[in-house]
């Protein structure tokens, strides 16, 4: 086998992009160079490495070995340079990191403030899926590290804790169920919603268990962001779920009143995932440590 390390990054790039013409832009090659490099890697294993999907490509049996080994290479590469000191010249470590809506607004934040300043050389790219896919791109090399809820299938990957996130819905204190110790989501479906936008991981998570009560969520309006989700709820819009870290932020200067939720799915343990925690790079595993409860 002739692969060089540029071969090797091409080839992460794009199943990490899940595209070869998004692969080969990050790895600043044309595509036609990116393609016949790919096919040239193909032709001397003499086995595909690609298969063509619908939503883009997905690496064979032999990609997903190719990925495993390219990762192994490429660490040690990163670790040898961070050894002789490259990273003090310039030469910077990328981890990449998928995470639900909670991990992404409420808890690392205030984690990678830090980090990212104790660590000028490291990168993070930062990432917001559901948890079910966010193990799907963990599984298939897409991602380094994952944050996910418990309550899903975590397959084959390693996983350790994160946080606790304790969902809770937030209203204005003169609504009907302020009084309220706690409420179940089902009560909650038949007031009007401000809820997040369609793609948000959190927002997802209660359309689904919307659906399985047989009823959907009447959203007056959908925002970006829970700290102006909260402000048009104290305005008396409608009703929110929102991470109780979140409800305690902005209770107090919006006049808001939080209430938590009776279904045992709101009251998440957050989990770290990857695929083997011993073979993150040592930059990856610097991101890791500061993510420890």
């Amino acid at each position: 086998m002739r692969f060089d390390m540029t071969d090797l990054r091409l080839f992460l790039h794009v199943v990490e992009a899940g595209s070869i013409t998004a692969g080969a832009d990050r790895a600043h090659l044309a595509l036609a160079a990116a393609s016949a490099r790919i096919r040239g890697m193909e032709d001397d294993l003499g086995t595909s490495l690609l298969e063509r999907m619908r939503h883009g490509i997905e690496p064979t049996a032999a990609g997903l070995t190719l990925v495993q080994h390219a990762r192994t290479i490429l660490r040690q590469v990163a670790d040898m340079r961070g050894a002789l000191g490259e990273h003090a010249r310039g030469v910077r470590a990328q981890v990449r990191l998928l995470c639900n809506t909670a991990a992404l607004t409420e808890f690392l934040p205030d984690l990678l403030c830090p980090f990212l300043s104790r660590h000028p050389h490291i990168n993070v790219e930062l990432q917001e899926y559901p948890s079910g896919e966010i193990v799907r791109l963990v599984t298939i090399g897409r991602a380094d590290l994952g944050i996910v809820a418990d309550s899903i299938d975590h397959g084959r990957l390693a996983v350790k804790p994160f946080r606790i996130d304790q969902l809770v819905a937030v209203m204005p204190r003169h609504n009907p169920l302020a009084g309220k110790e706690s409420v179940s989501f089902a009560d909650l479906l038949g007031y009007p919603f401000v809820g997040l936008t369609k793609g948000s991981a959190l927002q997802n998570h209660l359309d689904g268990h919307a659906e399985r009560l047989g009823c959907r969520i009447d959203y007056r309006v959908r925002l970006h962001d829970v700290d102006a989700v909260c402000r048009v709820v104290a305005g008396n819009v409608g009703i929110a779920v929102v991470s109780a870290t979140a409800a305690l932020r902005y209770g107090s200067d919006l006049a808001l009143c939080h209430i938590p939720l009776t279904d045992g799915w709101a009251n998440r343990q957050l989990m770290i995932c990857a695929k083997e925690f011993r073979e993150l790079p040592a930059y990856t595993q610097r991101l890791l440590e500061a993510m420890a409860p």
